[in-house]
């Protein structure tokens, strides 16, 4: 996914629709927030095949992790 795939907005758009889901106690905004930090985190990644998987999966893990 890159910044010029006129389908990474709708493939993130369902990654929040997916964690929104799973985390219901969870803000929309942190949710979006946490969804944002891991597709920077991936941004760079040379293989952009399983991008969208790894950014579900890191921003999973941010929401599931507590705040300290």
């Amino acid at each position: 996914m890159s910044s010029t795939d006129p389908n990474e907005a709708a493939v993130i758009d369902e990654i929040v629709e997916r964690l929104e889901t799973r985390f219901p106690n969870q803000s929309p905004s942190a949710i979006r927030s946490a969804v944002e930090e891991a597709r920077v985190h991936f941004a760079r990644a040379r293989v952009k095949d399983f991008v969208p998987l790894f950014i579900e999966r890191e921003a999973k893990a941010r929401l599931e992790r507590p705040i300290t």
